[in-house]
């Protein structure tokens, strides 16, 4: 399905309606305890989708093997990133962007996920405990690379912003959006298909609906964080919106060397493709307060999360479909 195809979804039409109402400074809001409301649903509902899959599939070798390319790509890709952006930015501002971008979203999994399923394309549940394992080693690393940068400054109070690796493994395991959908995931294993017909009218029926709301949320979101990116090096406009590509190439090209199949493969792109704008920035804001939240923010939900909903989840399974056809 192309872009123009993908553009023509109900709920990729209303992100793009809350662009547009947000862009002509429109009062149209959604009350901030119903978009929690809508995250946790969302999250719910994709962890349970995960578990009633993964309790039919099992934990086989392909599985493992998907879990751990994940893995791979969520330590390969901000150190590539740090390495980059260190030539661009400061080194804290490196480090935060880095793991930002080393992190993923768990809206634009969802979006494909639901991608997927509307144009039949098979995945596997395991592809939930993907998105849990991507999202810590980012901020871990990104914070080390900090804690080294205050080290090499010889900065006094370098002590007073320090995360030990346990302490940072810890709040990002026991975020709330982390715990729910683990939390999920583990029930959809329990209950299997009984669990799955007790859930279908919450987690099924009413799923596309909440989605289109709360993408049409987060469309009024991006509308009003643009003017943070005013300013903004060209050259990190372009890291914000190339570095998807490179990142999604990349997991592509595991993918195809490790024989994943294609829906599981397409996710793994999208992982590598996305960006934190909820769990790495609230982390990183506390433990490198050096970095400018502005930029590495901005630069996630401005610029990376609109282009992978719009362009880059059809994309990059036209990509997927190409070489594993």
């Amino acid at each position: 399905m192309s872009a123009l195809q993908n553009l023509l979804d109900p709920a990729i039409l209303f992100f793009v309606f809350g662009i547009i109402a947000g862009a002509l400074r429109s009062n149209l809001e959604i009350p901030p305890a119903i978009a929690k409301f809508l995250s946790l649903y969302l999250l719910m509902s994709v962890g349970l989708k995960g578990g009633f899959a993964l309790a039919k599939s099992g934990l086989g070798p392909d599985v493992l093997i998907a879990l751990g390319a994940a893995l791979l790509l969520a330590l390969v890709i901000p150190a590539i990133g740090y390495m980059l952006l260190a030539r661009l930015v400061s080194r804290y501002d490196a480090a935060a962007i880095a793991a930002t971008y080393g992190s993923v979203s768990a809206v634009t999994f969802i979006a494909a996920t639901q991608f997927l399923s509307r144009n039949d394309i098979d995945f596997g549940g395991h592809m939930a405990v993907a998105l849990t394992l991507m999202e810590t080693p980012a901020i871990i690393m990104a914070v080390a690379l900090a804690a080294h940068v205050r080290r090499v400054e010889g900065k006094a109070d370098a002590s007073a912003h320090a995360h030990t690796p346990g302490g940072l493994l810890r709040e990002a395991l026991t975020d709330g959006n982390q715990m729910l959908l683990l939390g999920s995931l583990a029930i959809g294993v329990l209950t299997g298909e009984s669990g799955k017909a007790v859930m279908e009218p919450f987690s099924g029926n009413l799923f596309k609906g909440m989605l289109a709301l709360f993408l049409m949320d987060m469309g009024l979101t991006v509308a009003r964080n643009l003017g943070g990116l005013r300013g903004t090096s060209p050259l990190l406009i372009a890291y914000g919106l190339l570095s998807p590509l490179a990142h999604a190439g990349l997991a592509i090209g595991l993918a195809a060397l490790l024989g994943l199949p294609a829906g599981d493969a397409i996710l793994l792109a999208v992982l590598a493709a996305s960006a934190s704008y909820i769990v790495v920035p609230a982390v990183v804001r506390e433990a490198i307060p050096e970095a400018r939240p502005g930029l590495y923010f901005g630069m996630a939900l401005g610029l990376t999360f609109p282009f992978n909903i719009l362009i880059g989840i059809p994309l990059y399974t036209a990509v997927v479909n190409r070489v594993w056809t």
